[in-house]
């Protein structure tokens, strides 16, 4: 399984960005998908996931501000970020995951500058 993350780049404290990330394979197989992000220095920490019924789970950090989703036709997973804030700037990942299988993407960069 292949993941290509997108749509990162450098945006102004409050701004909005949509990452994505295309999955060389039919997500549906799929138990969770899902974004983390690690900042330099620090763990791989948990975003947002989106089980295959399209069960949301939010870090606290960023509740009422991202909204993950899927679109199965096209093979994807999207986060969008809202008011955005510096702290959120770190490496994002994609990840899909289903029993003895777990893939991530190469990462994307989000810097939010104050």
């Amino acid at each position: 399984v292949q993941l290509q993350a997108s749509g990162g780049g450098l945006v102004q404290a409050g701004k909005s960005l949509r990452l994505s990330c295309k999955v060389s394979r039919n997500i549906s197989i799929f138990t969770y998908m899902g974004w983390y992000r690690q900042a330099p220095g620090n763990q791989r920490d948990l975003v947002a996931t989106i089980s295959r019924s399209g069960d949301t789970h939010y870090a606290d950090s960023v509740k009422g501000r991202f909204n993950v989703s899927r679109d199965s036709v096209k093979r994807a997973i999207y986060l969008q970020m809202d008011s955005l804030r510096p702290e959120d700037t770190s490496v994002y990942y994609c990840n899909v995951r289903r029993a003895g299988l777990s893939e991530w993407g190469q990462g994307t960069l989000v810097t939010v500058s104050s």
